[in-house]
């Protein structure tokens, strides 16, 4: 389910998460070359993606839990 990005934290290990509107939480690691996600290393980077769209698989379990 797609849901808007509404802010970004660090985790415990200083990994970059993206939260989402639905307050479920999609980690955006730039880890290369796996993930290539540059983006996420700089705060104005950050700032661009905020109001875009990600899926959350969290919400994608519970709608289809019920």
């Amino acid at each position: 389910m797609q849901r808007a990005v509404v802010g970004f934290f660090l985790d415990q290990q200083d990994h970059w998460v993206a939260e989402l509107e639905c307050g479920h939480g999609v980690h955006v690691r730039h880890d290369p070359p796996w993930m290539i996600r540059e983006w996420v290393t700089t705060k104005a980077g950050r700032e661009v993606r905020l109001g875009s769209s990600m899926e959350c698989k969290r919400c994608d379990e519970e709608r289809d839990a019920s």
